[in-house]
Formats: structure tokens, sequence, C-alpha cells
């Protein structure tokens, strides 16, 4: 038909035009011979594609070139990686083999497109299988950069074309990126990429709430145009006084970073005013563009007061993705803090193009030394944890490797990077296993300090060790770094293979003596009853006398093994329920229609759910149901940073779910209220909740300091709009300063 011709060369050109886009942004050598290679992948991927299209209708290839152009463009890499960026899912989706790439192409090209391959969606619903897909990237990543920084570019464009999703693929993917790939995005430098995955994320976890900040930051920055005109003036004079080339940027915040600074501040969207920071951007040469940073900061410091307490030097010492800068907050002339970041030039492409952008500027600087540093504790971690089969490696290496840092030094003054929370013991593994293994304690600038002692930026450590000390399982808790407790783990695992082999003769005996079959399934029922996590472990406190003869007649009934600890244990499920709520409050909704839910409705005809309290999610609030076999289904807020890790991990596990209103039914909800301290405070809240709201208060919670007094306050409403009233009233009263709705109340316990 003529229109389908019509729309075919509309494709046609459209193709063409993101093809030449692609060619505009790639800004690294391009010579004759790269040009037609990339040209040449380009014909190959828009063969292998034609007849293929997105789920938005879209011909296939518009995504191999968006790919290709963010790896090339934001990210700045080279040849290889757009040809590779190109093809990448030729090998998954279409007959081309990677034989195919090799003669077509190289080797090279071949191995990163087959590294992307194997980089399955981290979506099994088993732990084991999440476990290992992580493993997977990080040996990739550890491998070779490229390709995880491709995948990471795959992933930037599959959220910016996610609308047409399923609101529960939506979730999964969402939380995946937050809590692993945008993470990831930041150690490797790319700060750009990572706001932006973490704000397309929050977009889709919590849509209302990403929409109220953004409308707040873009109101609140257009107001304050004028303020920051005003502010630069100066420094711009100051600046120019210096003969310096430069430029003054604002840079709007994320409205990710945003949501995250007002849950730490307990500041409402209404009180959002620092939206921004300013950017100031020398052009200078290596051997003196720290002197000349240093140099802007003077200006401004003797235009503007300084806080002492916010001023960051990462210039001396660069984060470990590679980030330098000067940040400082200063006091403006209207009595307000600024934000202000010095960097060069150089500084602010590593900062905005990371790893990548460190091959342009390779001397051995100290930004690259600290991320090839990561980049080694990261092989190091997945060599020593490679039998680790359960979440913790996920949680270990998320919280670890992904988290800030802080710089000790070593006695002899070497300076040696460390996550944020490392205690002594971490240090001592960090510098050796063996030292790890013995280590007594430590001087901490010549102050004797625990094993759990929990180090600080500058302290300078040295490690006291003894070759009568050696690993316990009570050392878990005194470390914070995943390297650490596999080192634990392994030395402890050594010590207990001594025992392996008496230990399980004993047992064997045991066994014998009480009639009862010595098999997987009764070993395996021993390991539930005692919480071991292995047979080693077993065969260990067996051999120890910590579990004895009588221990294990106990734990199986008149010595009938497998079927009678099954009749003994069997409980009915749900009977043990947290705080649920009835079932016919919340209806799970139908299934999307390629049917992935289908197994979970065939099993639950008449679910029952249970409401997290790690969010105490109520009628109105936006939530999503988890579903795992033999259990409720848990029912969290979406924001629940709980759910998040969890749907990463389980994606297959997400049921779509909404609220069912009934009448007489109330839910918890918990507040924080600041206020000041005087007399017939409690006595008005109380009076606004019970009286006017009608509403039960279930607790209350009380701290008082210089004239303020904090309270938490934990009551049952029936939806959000009596909440919402509920706060409305209680903000009248005259002492009451701030309320804010928290997920619990913890931190008042």
């Amino acid at each position: 038909m003529p229109v389908n011709k019509e729309k075919a060369e509309e494709e046609r050109l459209e193709i063409l035009r993101r093809y030449r886009r692609l060619i505009e942004v790639w800004h690294t050598r391009k010579e004759t011979t790269d040009r037609w290679m990339v040209r040449k992948a380009f014909r190959v991927a828009a063969d292998a594609h034609k007849d293929m299209r997105r789920k938005t209708g879209e011909p296939f290839i518009y995504h191999p070139l968006e790919v290709a152009t963010i790896a090339a463009g934001e990210i700045g890499l080279g040849r290889t990686s757009i040809i590779a960026a190109l093809l990448h899912d030729t090998v998954e989706d279409t007959e081309l083999s990677l034989k195919d790439i090799v003669i077509m192409f190289d080797e090279e090209v071949a191995k990163i497109i087959d590294g992307l391959t194997k980089i399955d969606e981290i979506s099994d619903s088993n732990t084991t299988a999440q476990s290992e897909t992580l493993k997977k990237i990080i040996l990739t990543l550890s491998e070779d950069v490229r390709v995880i920084l491709i995948k990471l570019s795959d992933r930037l464009h599959n959220m910016r074309t996610m609308e047409i999703m399923p609101r529960e693929k939506q979730m999964k993917i969402a939380s995946e990126t937050q809590y692993i790939y945008a993470p990831l995005a930041n150690r490797l430098g790319l700060y750009k990429i990572k706001s932006e995955l973490e704000d397309l994320s929050f977009k889709y976890l919590q849509p209302d709430v990403y929409s109220n900040i953004k409308k707040q930051i873009e109101k609140v920055t257009e107001s304050k145009l004028d303020f920051y005109n005003e502010f630069t003036k100066p420094i711009e004079e100051g600046l120019n006084k210096l003969s310096l080339d430069f430029k003054i940027q604002s840079n709007v915040h994320s409205v990710y970073s945003m949501w995250r600074k007002m849950k730490k501040s307990e500041l409402s969207i209404s009180e959002i005013r620092d939206t921004e920071s300013i950017d100031i951007i020398i052009d200078s040469d290596l051997d003196s563009e720290k002197f000349n940073c240093w140099a802007v900061y003077s200006v401004i410091t003797s235009i503007y007061k300084p806080n002492s307490k916010r001023l960051r030097d990462w210039i001396s010492t660069p984060k470990a993705n590679g980030y330098e800068a000067i940040h400082t907050t200063v006091m403006s002339n209207t009595g307000e803090w600024v934000d202000v970041h010095i960097r060069s030039k150089r500084m602010d492409e590593i900062a905005s193009k990371g790893y990548a952008a460190h091959w342009k500027y390779k001397n051995g600087s100290q930004a690259e030394i600290g991320l090839d540093h990561w980049l080694r504790r990261t092989r190091e971690l997945i060599s020593d944890d490679s039998d680790d089969e359960t979440i913790n490696f996920i949680n270990d290496f998320q919280s670890n490797l992904f988290s800030d840092e802080i710089i000790v030094f070593t006695p002899k003054g070497d300076v040696k990077s460390l996550p944020l929370g490392s205690t002594v013991l971490d240090y001592a593994y960090s510098i050796h296993s063996d030292l790890g293994n013995h280590c007594l304690g430590a001087t901490i600038n010549h102050k004797l300090v625990p094993i759990d002692y929990v180090l600080k930026t500058g302290d300078q450590v040295k490690v006291l060790d003894s070759k009568n000390v050696n690993p316990t399982t009570d050392w878990y808790k005194y470390v914070n770094t995943a390297r650490s407790k596999s080192k634990i783990k392994l030395a402890i695992k050594n010590e207990r293979k001594k025992h392996r082999e008496s230990g399980e003769d004993k047992l064997r005996e045991f066994f014998k003596q009480l009639n009862i079959q010595y098999s997987k399934a009764n070993i395996a029922i021993l390991m539930q009853v005692f919480k071991l996590k292995s047979p080693l472990d077993l065969f260990y406190f067996v051999d120890e006398n910590k579990i004895n003869l009588k221990d294990i007649k106990e734990s199986f009934p008149a010595g009938e093994g497998w079927s009678g600890w099954l009749r003994k244990n069997l409980r009915i499920p749900y009977l043990n329920m947290r705080s649920s709520a009835p079932k016919e409050d919340i209806n799970k909704v139908e299934d999307d229609k390629n049917g992935k839910n289908q197994e979970i409705d065939d099993k639950l005809k008449s679910p029952d759910y249970t409401v997290e309290k790690c969010c105490n999610p109520i009628p109105g609030d936006s939530v999503i149901g988890l579903y795992f076999p033999g259990e409720p289904i848990q029912v969290h807020r979406t924001g629940c940073g709980r759910a998040t890790q969890l749907m990463s991990h389980y994606g297959k596990n997400i049921v779509k779910t909404k609220w069912k209103q009934k009448e007489g039914i109330t839910f918890l909800a918990s507040l924080k209220i600041k206020a000041v301290d005087k007399m017939g405070l409690l006595s008005k809240l109380t009076l606004v909740a019970s009286n006017d709201m009608k509403v039960n208060i279930r607790s209350m919670y009380l701290r008082s300091s210089e004239g303020l007094t904090d309270i938490g306050l934990s009551l049952y409403v029936p939806d959000t709009q009596v909440l919402k009233r509920l706060i409305k009233k209680l903000k009248k009263i005259k002492e009451v300063i701030k309320i804010v709705r928290v997920d619990n109340l913890d931190d008042f316990v």
C-alpha cells in the first residue's frame, strides 16, 4: 500500500539520520579504516534486524544505533566498542554467530559481544542464579570494562524507552537499575549516566512523587535565576584578574538526589530550596591545574565566607571512580548557603565520561591508580567468594564496592582507601590475609583500639597481631567489607576441613546407634535444625562435641527420619503471619497478557497478604506485591528501599496489586513531629487525633532537648486521605514546627 511505502521511506531516512548522528558524536580517532568498519557494522546490523521491531512498533535497528551513540557520545568509546554496540543483539536475536563476527570483524569485537550476550537479565527467582548472574557481570567488568560500559549504554536506552511496558515489568527493571546498574555507573565515574538511570528508575518506581519533586525543582530553579547571576558576578571579576580561561555553569540537582536529600533531612517538597550548585571549570594544563583550582578556591572564599566543615578535597585524594574536584559551600550575601564545585576541563570530562576518559589522559595519575585499585579489589572479591551461593554476595558487593570511601594512612604514611564504615579488622585484611587472620587490635594515631573500631578519614593505622589469635564466627560482626567476610569465611572453612573426616565418622556412628539412615536428606534435616550452612559445619560441631547424640536424637521423632520430621515440622501456610491486612482489602490485578504470572495465579486462588512493617503501606499508597512460595504475598510501598532490593533480586515474583476500600479496616502509619517543648503539647496532639479525627493512637515516643521535642506518633488510619487531613490539622498547633510521615519509628525505640 502507498501508505506503507511512505512510512517505510520515513523510517529509512530516520535510520540514516540516527547513523549520521552516531558519526557526529564519535570524537575518538576516526581514520578511513575506522569509518569503513563502523559503516560495515551498521549495514550488517541493519540487515540482520530488518524484519524485527521493538515493542514500541519502531524498527529494531533504532535500538543498537542509540546504544552505539550513547557509548560514543556520552561515554567516549572508540571504534571497537561502537562496532560491538551496533552488533550487540545480533548473536542472540538473529542468525549471525560469533564465528561470523570474527570473520567479518575480529576476535576482539566477538569477545565483547560474547560478554554482552552472557550477561542475562538479573531476573531469576532463585538466589543462586541471581548471585551467579551478578558475578558474571562483575567478572566481565574486571576482564574487559568495555563490556559493562556498553551494557550500561544498553540499559540507559531501554530505560528511556520503557513507557509501553506493563507496570510490573517497569517495576522490575527500574528496581534492578536503581539497585545495581546506577551504582555501577557511579563507580565507573559515569556521573551523568548514573544520575539519569536513578531519575528514570525513580520515575517508574514512584511516578507521583517524581512528578511533584520535578515541578518543584523547576519552580525554585526559575525563581533563583537572578540570585545566581548576582552570586557569580564578583567571582567572574575575581577570576578575570587572574587571567584564567574558565566557565561558570549551574548544575541542577537530579530529582532522585533531591528526594534522597528530602528523606535524609526530613524535608517536604515545598521546603526544597537548594536545587542546584555552581560549577567552575578552568582550562588548564596538567602541570598547573591543581594550583589553578586552589587559586579559584582562594578567590571565592575571599568574596564569600566558606563553611569549613563542607570542604572536600578530591584533587589530592580522588574518589575511587577517578572523580577529582574541590567542593565547598559558601554563604551568599543574602544569607543562603551555595555549593560550589571547582574542576579543570580534564577533571570535568572524567566526571562525565568516567573510565573511558582515563585513556585520553593516561599518565599514571592518582585517579587512574584509584580506579585500577577498585578493579583489582573487584577481581579479588570474585575469586575469594566464588563458592558463595547466597544473596549475601549481592548485598555485600552492592553495599561495599559501591559505597563512599575513607582515606587512612599506613605507619609509613602511605595512603589507603577503604569503604566507609570499615573497621580495624577490615584494614588488616586489606593489607594481607595472614595479618587479618591474626589481628589482635591496632594503634590509631598512637592510641590502642580493638579490632571492631570504625576508622575515620585521616586515621594512621598500625595493626597489632598475634599467632595465638584466629578467626571465629563472631568476627563477622566486626567487619563491614565483602573482602573481609570472604577471608574470614575461608579461614574458618580451612580450619573446619581438618575435622571433616573424624566428624563424619562420628556422625555415622550416632546415626547407627539411633537406627537412622545416613543420607543427604537426614543430614539436611540436622543442618536446618541447627541452622548450619553446610555439611562441613555439621561435621565440625559434631567432632567438637557441640552437637552430641542427645541433640541428634531430639531432632528426629522416634528415629523416623525424613518422614517423621516432616510430620513434626510441617505447618499450615500463613499460620504465623505478621500483622496482615485482610485479603479482601487488596486485590490482585489481572496479569499481563504475556501470562508471566500465570504460575502464581494458579497457585494462589485465594491468597493471603501481609502488610510489611518496613514501610507500613496504607490504602491510597502506591503498592507492589511480592510472592514467595509458601508465604503470604508481601505488600510494600513502591518507594520502600527493602522492596526495591527484593524486586531487583526477584523480578519474576512481582505481583501487581491495588487497594480495595472496606469500611472499618485501619492500618498502621507513623509520623515524626518536631515541635517547641511546651506544657500541654501532647494533650493538644492527642485531642486532634482522637477527638477531631477519631483516629486511634497505638504508641507515642518522645525526646526533648534544649527547648525542642521530637515526637514519634504511631496510629491507625483507614487511608492516606485521612492521614493527610490529620497532618494538616496537627500543623495548625502553634508549637508544631514540622511533621513528616516515616516508614516506621525504629529510631525512637
